[in-house]
Protein backbone atom coordinates (compact mmCIF):
# COMPACT_ATOMS: atom_id res chain seq x y z
CA UNK A 1 0.00 0.00 0.00
CA UNK A 2 2.81 2.41 0.91
CA UNK A 3 4.56 1.85 -2.42
CA UNK A 4 1.29 2.42 -4.25
CA UNK A 5 0.72 5.64 -2.33
CA UNK A 6 4.21 6.93 -3.08
CA UNK A 7 3.83 6.05 -6.76
CA UNK A 8 0.50 7.85 -6.87
CA UNK A 9 1.84 10.99 -5.20
CA UNK A 10 4.77 11.05 -7.63
CA UNK A 11 2.32 10.82 -10.53
CA UNK A 12 0.97 14.21 -9.43
CA UNK A 13 4.37 15.86 -9.86
CA UNK A 14 4.71 17.99 -12.98
CA UNK A 15 7.78 17.03 -15.06
CA UNK A 16 10.07 19.91 -15.88
CA UNK A 17 10.04 21.11 -19.46
CA UNK A 18 7.57 18.48 -20.71
CA UNK A 19 4.45 19.72 -22.46
CA UNK A 20 1.33 18.83 -20.48
CA UNK A 21 -2.42 18.84 -20.94
CA UNK A 22 -4.42 19.42 -17.77
CA UNK A 23 -7.38 17.73 -19.42
CA UNK A 24 -5.58 14.60 -20.59
CA UNK A 25 -2.73 14.18 -18.11
CA UNK A 26 -4.34 15.12 -14.79
CA UNK A 27 -7.68 14.31 -13.21
CA UNK A 28 -9.92 16.72 -11.31
CA UNK A 29 -11.92 13.85 -9.77
CA UNK A 30 -9.50 11.04 -9.03
CA UNK A 31 -10.93 7.57 -9.63
CA UNK A 32 -7.80 5.77 -8.41
CA UNK A 33 -8.36 6.51 -4.71
CA UNK A 34 -6.52 3.96 -2.60
CA UNK A 35 -8.74 4.58 0.44
CA UNK A 36 -12.36 5.40 1.24
CA UNK A 37 -13.42 8.80 2.53
CA UNK A 38 -13.74 7.54 6.13
CA UNK A 39 -10.29 5.99 6.07
CA UNK A 40 -8.91 9.05 4.30
CA UNK A 41 -10.21 11.38 7.00
CA UNK A 42 -8.58 9.22 9.68
CA UNK A 43 -5.31 9.26 7.75
CA UNK A 44 -5.55 13.03 7.42
CA UNK A 45 -5.83 13.36 11.20
CA UNK A 46 -2.70 11.24 11.56
CA UNK A 47 -0.98 13.33 8.91
CA UNK A 48 -1.86 16.56 10.71
CA UNK A 49 -0.30 15.22 13.91
CA UNK A 50 2.80 14.18 11.97
CA UNK A 51 3.09 17.67 10.46
CA UNK A 52 2.93 19.19 13.94
CA UNK A 53 5.80 16.94 15.06
CA UNK A 54 7.89 17.86 12.05
CA UNK A 55 7.14 21.57 12.56
CA UNK A 56 8.50 21.31 16.10
CA UNK A 57 11.74 19.82 14.76
CA UNK A 58 11.88 22.47 12.02
CA UNK A 59 11.69 25.22 14.64
CA UNK A 60 14.27 23.58 16.94
CA UNK A 61 16.63 22.80 14.04
CA UNK A 62 16.46 26.44 12.89
CA UNK A 63 18.33 25.98 9.59
CA UNK A 64 15.48 25.53 7.15
CA UNK A 65 12.24 27.30 6.32
CA UNK A 66 9.33 25.92 4.31
CA UNK A 67 7.30 27.72 1.65
CA UNK A 68 4.02 26.17 0.52
CA UNK A 69 2.48 27.75 -2.59
CA UNK A 70 -1.22 27.28 -3.38
CA UNK A 71 -2.59 28.25 -6.80
CA UNK A 72 -6.00 27.45 -8.23
CA UNK A 73 -9.07 28.69 -9.96
CA UNK A 74 -11.71 30.25 -7.69
CA UNK A 75 -13.56 27.86 -5.33
CA UNK A 76 -10.96 25.10 -5.73
CA UNK A 77 -10.47 24.83 -1.96
CA UNK A 78 -7.28 26.74 -1.11
CA UNK A 79 -8.75 28.23 2.07
CA UNK A 80 -10.03 24.81 3.13
CA UNK A 81 -6.56 23.30 2.70
CA UNK A 82 -5.05 26.00 4.91
CA UNK A 83 -7.80 25.58 7.52
CA UNK A 84 -7.79 21.78 7.68
CA UNK A 85 -4.33 20.54 6.70
CA UNK A 86 -2.51 23.19 8.74
CA UNK A 87 -4.90 23.01 11.73
CA UNK A 88 -2.45 21.13 13.95
CA UNK A 89 0.46 23.50 13.41
CA UNK A 90 1.63 25.97 16.02
CA UNK A 91 0.38 29.32 14.69
CA UNK A 92 3.44 31.09 16.10
CA UNK A 93 5.58 29.33 13.49
CA UNK A 94 3.25 29.75 10.50
CA UNK A 95 2.87 32.77 8.24
CA UNK A 96 -0.03 32.89 5.77
CA UNK A 97 0.03 35.52 3.03
CA UNK A 98 -2.83 36.07 0.61
CA UNK A 99 -1.99 38.12 -2.46
CA UNK A 100 -4.65 40.20 -4.16
CA UNK A 101 -4.16 42.73 -6.96
CA UNK A 102 -0.94 44.69 -6.28
CA UNK A 103 -1.22 48.11 -4.70
CA UNK A 104 0.15 51.30 -6.22
CA UNK A 105 3.17 51.11 -3.92
CA UNK A 106 3.81 47.46 -4.82
CA UNK A 107 3.66 48.29 -8.53
CA UNK A 108 6.55 50.73 -8.00
CA UNK A 109 8.81 47.72 -7.29
CA UNK A 110 9.61 44.52 -9.15
CA UNK A 111 6.89 41.90 -8.89
CA UNK A 112 8.85 39.79 -6.38
CA UNK A 113 9.13 42.62 -3.86
CA UNK A 114 5.88 42.05 -1.99
CA UNK A 115 6.55 38.31 -1.87
CA UNK A 116 10.06 38.70 -0.46
CA UNK A 117 8.56 40.55 2.49
CA UNK A 118 6.22 37.64 3.26
CA UNK A 119 8.79 34.82 3.12
CA UNK A 120 9.17 32.58 6.18
CA UNK A 121 12.20 32.94 8.43
CA UNK A 122 14.33 29.95 9.43
CA UNK A 123 12.28 27.54 11.47
CA UNK A 124 9.00 28.87 10.04
CA UNK A 125 6.43 27.62 7.55
CA UNK A 126 5.10 30.15 5.06
CA UNK A 127 1.94 29.62 3.03
CA UNK A 128 1.25 31.70 -0.07
CA UNK A 129 -2.46 31.74 -0.92
CA UNK A 130 -1.87 32.81 -4.52
CA UNK A 131 1.65 34.00 -5.13
CA UNK A 132 4.25 35.42 -7.50
CA UNK A 133 2.70 33.09 -10.10
CA UNK A 134 -0.18 35.52 -10.53
CA UNK A 135 2.33 37.45 -12.62
CA UNK A 136 2.33 34.72 -15.28
CA UNK A 137 -1.30 33.67 -14.89
CA UNK A 138 -3.68 36.60 -14.37
CA UNK A 139 -1.40 38.91 -16.32
CA UNK A 140 -1.12 36.39 -19.15
CA UNK A 141 -4.90 36.12 -19.40
CA UNK A 142 -5.16 39.91 -19.03
CA UNK A 143 -1.91 41.28 -20.49
CA UNK A 144 -3.23 44.83 -20.12
CA UNK A 145 -2.45 44.49 -16.39
CA UNK A 146 1.26 44.35 -17.22
CA UNK A 147 1.02 47.95 -18.37
CA UNK A 148 0.50 48.97 -14.72
CA UNK A 149 4.04 47.80 -13.95
CA UNK A 150 5.60 50.59 -16.04
CA UNK A 151 8.30 48.28 -17.40
CA UNK A 152 11.12 49.33 -19.73
CA UNK A 153 10.50 48.41 -23.37
CA UNK A 154 6.80 47.68 -22.73
CA UNK A 155 4.79 50.64 -23.94
CA UNK A 156 1.77 48.76 -25.32
CA UNK A 157 0.18 45.34 -25.00
CA UNK A 158 1.61 44.30 -28.37
CA UNK A 159 5.09 44.53 -26.84
CA UNK A 160 4.26 41.57 -24.59
CA UNK A 161 5.58 38.70 -26.70
CA UNK A 162 5.91 34.95 -25.94
CA UNK A 163 9.54 35.70 -25.09
CA UNK A 164 8.33 38.01 -22.33
CA UNK A 165 6.64 35.09 -20.56
CA UNK A 166 9.61 32.79 -21.07
CA UNK A 167 11.79 35.43 -19.43
CA UNK A 168 9.41 35.59 -16.47
CA UNK A 169 9.51 31.82 -16.03
CA UNK A 170 13.32 32.01 -15.88
CA UNK A 171 13.12 34.87 -13.37
CA UNK A 172 10.83 32.81 -11.15
CA UNK A 173 13.12 29.78 -11.37
CA UNK A 174 16.11 31.93 -10.36
CA UNK A 175 14.12 33.44 -7.49
CA UNK A 176 13.13 30.03 -6.17
CA UNK A 177 16.57 28.51 -6.71
CA UNK A 178 18.09 31.27 -4.60
CA UNK A 179 15.59 30.55 -1.83
CA UNK A 180 16.25 26.80 -2.01
CA UNK A 181 20.02 27.24 -1.90
CA UNK A 182 19.61 29.35 1.22
CA UNK A 183 17.58 26.77 3.10
CA UNK A 184 13.95 27.11 1.98
CA UNK A 185 12.04 23.95 1.10
CA UNK A 186 9.53 24.93 -1.60
CA UNK A 187 6.42 22.86 -2.32
CA UNK A 188 3.87 24.10 -4.86
CA UNK A 189 0.32 22.87 -5.39
CA UNK A 190 -2.15 23.56 -8.18
CA UNK A 191 -5.60 22.55 -6.97
CA UNK A 192 -7.12 21.22 -10.17
CA UNK A 193 -10.87 21.68 -9.90
CA UNK A 194 -13.24 20.85 -12.76
CA UNK A 195 -15.28 23.56 -14.43
CA UNK A 196 -18.53 21.76 -13.57
CA UNK A 197 -17.47 21.43 -9.94
CA UNK A 198 -16.62 25.12 -9.79
CA UNK A 199 -20.11 25.91 -11.13
CA UNK A 200 -21.62 23.70 -8.42
CA UNK A 201 -19.64 25.45 -5.69
CA UNK A 202 -20.52 28.90 -7.04
CA UNK A 203 -24.21 27.99 -6.91
CA UNK A 204 -23.84 26.69 -3.35
CA UNK A 205 -22.29 30.00 -2.34
CA UNK A 206 -25.22 31.88 -3.87
CA UNK A 207 -27.86 29.66 -2.24
CA UNK A 208 -26.27 29.71 1.23
CA UNK A 209 -26.52 33.19 2.82
CA UNK A 210 -23.57 32.38 5.07
CA UNK A 211 -21.41 31.79 2.00
CA UNK A 212 -22.58 34.76 -0.10
CA UNK A 213 -19.48 36.72 0.87
CA UNK A 214 -17.28 34.08 -0.78
CA UNK A 215 -18.50 34.86 -4.30
CA UNK A 216 -18.01 38.17 -6.08
CA UNK A 217 -18.94 39.39 -9.56
CA UNK A 218 -15.21 39.33 -10.35
CA UNK A 219 -15.11 35.57 -9.67
CA UNK A 220 -17.95 34.97 -12.12
CA UNK A 221 -16.26 37.21 -14.67
CA UNK A 222 -12.97 35.30 -14.49
CA UNK A 223 -14.81 32.01 -15.06
CA UNK A 224 -15.51 33.20 -18.59
CA UNK A 225 -11.75 33.06 -19.22
CA UNK A 226 -11.47 29.43 -18.08
CA UNK A 227 -9.84 28.12 -21.26
CA UNK A 228 -7.29 30.91 -21.30
CA UNK A 229 -6.40 30.20 -17.68
CA UNK A 230 -5.92 26.52 -18.47
CA UNK A 231 -3.57 27.49 -21.31
CA UNK A 232 -1.65 29.76 -18.95
CA UNK A 233 -1.32 26.99 -16.36
CA UNK A 234 -0.26 24.45 -18.97
CA UNK A 235 2.52 26.77 -20.10
CA UNK A 236 3.62 27.79 -16.59
CA UNK A 237 3.59 24.49 -14.70
CA UNK A 238 6.23 22.53 -16.66
CA UNK A 239 8.36 25.64 -17.16
CA UNK A 240 8.64 26.24 -13.40
CA UNK A 241 8.42 22.75 -11.89
CA UNK A 242 11.98 22.01 -10.84
CA UNK A 243 13.80 19.58 -8.58
CA UNK A 244 14.20 22.33 -5.97
CA UNK A 245 10.65 23.71 -6.32
CA UNK A 246 8.29 21.07 -7.74
CA UNK A 247 4.68 21.56 -8.77
CA UNK A 248 2.03 18.97 -7.87
CA UNK A 249 -1.36 18.95 -9.61
CA UNK A 250 -3.94 17.94 -7.02
CA UNK A 251 -7.37 16.54 -8.02
CA UNK A 252 -9.63 18.99 -6.19
CA UNK A 253 -13.21 17.94 -6.92
CA UNK A 254 -13.24 15.84 -3.72
CA UNK A 255 -12.07 18.16 -0.95
CA UNK A 256 -11.18 15.39 1.49
CA UNK A 257 -8.99 13.65 -1.06
CA UNK A 258 -7.25 16.88 -2.07
CA UNK A 259 -6.43 17.66 1.56
CA UNK A 260 -5.16 14.13 2.21
CA UNK A 261 -2.95 14.22 -0.90
CA UNK A 262 -1.48 17.59 0.02
CA UNK A 263 -0.78 16.54 3.63
CA UNK A 264 0.93 13.36 2.40
CA UNK A 265 3.10 15.24 -0.09
CA UNK A 266 4.11 17.88 2.46
CA UNK A 267 5.05 15.19 4.98
CA UNK A 268 7.09 13.33 2.37
CA UNK A 269 8.90 16.48 1.25
CA UNK A 270 9.65 17.35 4.88
CA UNK A 271 11.33 13.98 5.33
CA UNK A 272 13.92 14.95 2.72
CA UNK A 273 15.31 17.50 5.20
CA UNK A 274 16.24 14.78 7.72
CA UNK A 275 15.26 17.04 10.59
CA UNK A 276 16.24 16.16 14.15
CA UNK A 277 16.29 17.90 17.47
CA UNK A 278 19.66 19.54 18.22
CA UNK A 279 21.98 17.40 20.33
CA UNK A 280 23.64 18.82 23.43
CA UNK A 281 27.19 18.30 24.63
CA UNK A 282 28.20 16.29 27.69
CA UNK A 283 28.88 19.55 29.48
CA UNK A 284 25.39 20.84 28.67
CA UNK A 285 23.79 17.60 29.86
CA UNK A 286 25.77 17.80 33.10
CA UNK A 287 24.56 21.36 33.58
CA UNK A 288 20.98 20.23 33.03
CA UNK A 289 21.37 17.58 35.72
CA UNK A 290 22.62 20.23 38.14
CA UNK A 291 19.56 22.34 37.37
CA UNK A 292 17.39 19.27 37.96
CA UNK A 293 18.97 18.73 41.39
CA UNK A 294 18.35 22.35 42.35
CA UNK A 295 14.72 22.17 41.24
CA UNK A 296 14.08 18.93 43.14
CA UNK A 297 15.69 20.41 46.25
CA UNK A 298 13.32 23.39 46.36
Amino acid sequence: MKKQAIAYLESLRVPHGKKISLTKDFETDENRKLVTKDVGEDLLEEGIKRLAEVQDKLYAHNQYSVLIVLQAMDAAGKDGVIKHVMSGLNPIGVKVASFKAPSKDELEHDYFWRHYKALPARGEIGIFNRSHYENVLVTRVHPEFVMNENLPDISKVEDITPEFWEKRYKQINCFEKNLAQNGTLIIKFFLHVGKDEQKKRFLERIDDPEKNWKLSPADAKERKFWDKYMEAYEAMLPATSTAYAPWFVIPADDKWFARLSIAAIITRQFESLNLAYPTVSDAQRAALQEIKKELLAE
